[in-house]
């Protein structure tokens, strides 16, 4: 890889991490080509991308950005960097599933905005419910209140017909 490739590497990383919100560090050592294909393919359907280069370009890539510190000790051996455009937890399921399937794949730290994701807290992300379902979540939250009070009222309505309608009985008996 001559210097003009190795810079364009770097300069469509450090684009990469500044388009994307979000970001996992990965090892990958020992997968081989089907393995990571797949790994592709199903990133790809969650909108995620699976990027591959020298550490030593990864490094440089992150080298001015404020997250550099936390994730330069995670950039040894042979590891990709996996973006995430907006669906993170959506990637990060992929990616927990993944390794699940395949010891050979291990998620190391991950970056939301300017914040350093563990391990562990990437596995929390990756068990968070789709964006849609939360939102649902929201929605029924906001609607639980409004729901209540339009029973309450309705029971109140209710009562007060059932005692109209005795006090018409009594006035009919009489």
């Amino acid at each position: 890889m001559n210097r003009q490739e190795k810079e364009h590497v770097v300069e469509s990383l450090k684009n990469d991490f500044a388009v994307n919100q979000t970001a996992f560090v990965v090892n990958y050592q020992g997968m081989g080509v089907a393995q990571v294909s797949s790994l592709r393919k199903e990133l790809r359907d969650k909108g995620g991308t699976f990027k591959v280069a020298k550490v030593t370009l990864i490094k440089r890539a992150i080298h001015d950005l404020p997250f550099s510190e936390g994730l330069a000790p995670f950039l040894k051996d042979q590891v990709g960097i996996v973006f995430a455009d907006k669906e993170s937890p959506a990637v990060a399921k992929v990616l927990y599933n993944f390794s699940k399937k395949n010891q050979k794949l291990n998620v190391l730290a991950g970056r939301m905005d300017s914040t350093i994701l563990s391990k562990d807290t990437v596995i929390v992300l990756a068990s968070l419910p789709s964006r849609e379902i939360l939102l649902a979540k929201v929605c029924g939250a906001l609607n639980s209140p409004i729901v209540g009070l339009v029973g309450t009222l309705h029971s109140m309505l209710v009562k007060l017909l059932l005692v109209i309608k005795a006090i018409e009985q009594k006035k009919s008996e009489s």
